[in-house]
């Protein structure tokens, strides 16, 4: 009888450490998803916070009557797609991060030309607001870049922890999904040319 009580502790203690075990594992892995989550919301604050200054960049810039209409139509037309395009932090899959990534591409070639064709009208160059503006858009380029290096730090924790053994055995049956990384654009790999 003895015996049998011995066997049945030893069962219970394991029982119970296996328990604690796949209970700190998964909350870990829950913490680690809503890392990936505030993440993310962090980076679609700063594309909010670009999207933002565009029309006081452009209205400023509509002051020149010089101004080409064609490359203002084309930063608000990017714009508005850019807006258009937002991801469920539940669902951050290759597919979808890139569906964003090529709108925010869009949006951000279509900012360099503006600021490009700038450099003809040396009367709005030197107005204060577009300086202004100009130095907050950088800036805001800064922080976008922050921020999608600390997005692709938390996908990078949490896609190693349910990819590793052994919590890959039961992360997929409680719903933890590896997480898409943000990807240099496919662009970023071309040297610029440079003509003088």
């Amino acid at each position: 009888m003895k015996k049998s009580w011995i066997i049945l502790g030893v069962i219970a203690i394991v029982v119970i450490i296996l328990f604690m075990w796949i209970k700190g594992s998964y909350n870990s892995m829950v913490v680690q998803g809503e890392t990936v989550t505030t993440a993310w919301a962090n980076v679609e604050s700063q594309y909010q916070r670009r999207v933002d200054l565009i029309p006081n960049l452009v209205n400023t810039v509509k002051g020149y009557a010089e101004f080409e209409k064609s490359t203002l139509t084309a930063v608000v037309e990017a714009r508005a797609n850019a807006t258009k395009v937002s991801i469920n932090p539940q669902n951050l899959n290759a597919e979808s991060m890139k569906q964003f990534q090529q709108a925010q591409g869009q949006l951000s070639g279509a900012l360099s030309r503006l600021l490009v064709t700038v450099e003809k009208y040396p009367d709005l160059k030197a107005n204060q607001n577009f300086l202004e503006l100009q130095s907050q858009l950088e800036g805001t380029e800064n922080r976008i870049a922050v921020e999608r290096r600390n997005f692709n730090e938390a996908v990078k924790i949490y896609n190693s922890n349910i990819k590793s053994f052994p919590t890959l055995i039961f992360a997929k049956s409680f719903g933890f999904e590896a997480k898409a990384y943000f990807e240099a654009d496919a662009k970023a790999e071309e040297a610029p040319k440079v003509q003088f």
